[in-house]
């Protein structure tokens, strides 16, 4: 069975309360079940982290060589500012799909600019959930 990494930014830990003008009102919890749901119906296994902490998110996406087949990530604000997480992603050659829940284009000028989509397989933004869930089929079909 195939593994997905799936990682989830700084501030994601205050889905549901933060900002739902932008990014709805489910919690992360409520997220990571769908996704759970979703990954049993695909045939995956996804293990799925959440840090505010940069250095972790380095680290997380490091150690999945020889580990999971595909990564699937909102980097949350390290979108805009992390080479960091970009140089990792690059670094491991692992298929990632980057996911927003808002649309990052509609948004502030500075959310226009991805570190991470030149060194991603694509990118999903702008759908709510369902750029996860979206995020998720596609990081399964690179996974196989």
């Amino acid at each position: 069975m195939s593994r997905i990494l799936i990682i989830h930014g700084p501030n994601l830990n205050m889905l549901g309360t933060r900002e739902p003008e932008h990014y709805g009102t489910l919690t992360l919890d409520e997220i990571n079940k769908q996704l759970s749901a979703l990954a049993k119906e695909l045939g995956v296994e996804v293990e799925i982290h959440q840090s505010n902490v940069e250095g972790e998110i380095v680290t997380l996406i490091q150690q999945t060589l020889g580990k999971f087949k595909a990564i699937v990530i909102n980097p949350g604000a390290y979108t805009h500012t992390s080479v960091a997480i970009r140089d990792a992603v690059a670094a491991v050659g692992v298929p990632t799909v980057e996911v927003h829940l808002s649309n990052i284009y509609k948004r502030e000028e500075f959310r226009h600019h991805s570190y991470i989509a030149p060194v991603a397989a694509g990118q999903v933004s702008g759908f709510g959930i369902n750029s996860y869930l979206l995020g998720l089929r596609a990081a399964s079909g690179l996974a196989k």
